[in-house]
């Protein structure tokens, strides 16, 4: 009897108002796809504005502070993500009164859909949430609202967030890769053991699966 293959395991390192996270994922996926092997993915928060005020800041001018972006700096930043968006099948919904928010909370929302399964699909949840409709990711009242969407119970999920009973377990978690050299994100790591960091491109991605996908038979 054929023994089963073990999935490789990838741990991914990420922020849900990143849209390098959101395009290095949807790369990963196609490139999953495309060479059929079994992967077991495991998402981990970081925050990329852990200091954020609660009210959030215009994204441009957010940008210009913290990296010196010209805004034509940023509308090339953002018609290029967008294009590349399209290509991936994700939707970036860039607008001038985009705002940036605090995302925390967000990461306790997906630690607690993890208890019930459904942390890939509250991380993919919050993407769109943020990158396609616009929505303030630091609001409990939406944060329920994705609860919903992905089948979980917006009342237990507005109770949590409101308890912060999460909140010392998701920044422990942030603490442990950070303490690791995690500096940026998307950071996957294949396998507990290979980092990558960057959106690195499906053809990229497909290599290292195939890679590791072998060794793993051998």
């Amino acid at each position: 009897m054929t023994a089963q293959p073990v999935p490789l395991r990838i741990d991914i390192v990420s922020d849900v108002v990143c849209p390098w996270c959101a395009i290095g994922y949807h790369q990963l996926a196609r490139a999953i796809e495309e060479t059929g092997v079994e992967t077991e993915i495991h998402w981990h928060p970081f925050e990329l504005n852990p200091g954020m005020a609660p009210e959030g800041e215009n994204l441009r001018e957010h940008l210009a502070a913290k990296y010196g972006t010209t805004p034509e700096d940023s509308r090339k930043a953002r018609a290029r993500l967008t294009a590349m968006g399209v290509d991936l099948g994700f939707t970036f919904d860039y607008a001038d009164d985009m705002r940036m928010y605090n995302t925390f909370r967000a990461h306790q929302l997906i630690d607690w859909a993890e208890d019930q399964g459904k942390a890939h699909q509250a991380k993919m949840a919050l993407f769109a949430a943020f990158f396609t409709h616009r929505r303030d990711v630091s609001d409990i009242g939406v944060l329920a609202e994705v609860a919903a969407e992905i089948g979980l119970d917006p009342n237990a999920a507005r109770a949590m967030l409101e308890s912060g009973e999460r909140a010392e377990q998701v920044r422990a978690r942030e603490q442990f890769w950070t303490s690791r050299g995690i500096r940026g994100v998307p950071a996957m790591i294949f396998d507990r053991q290979h980092l990558v960091t960057g959106a690195q491109g499906e053809e990229n991605y497909a290599r290292i699966l195939r890679q590791l996908s072998e060794g793993q038979a051998a």
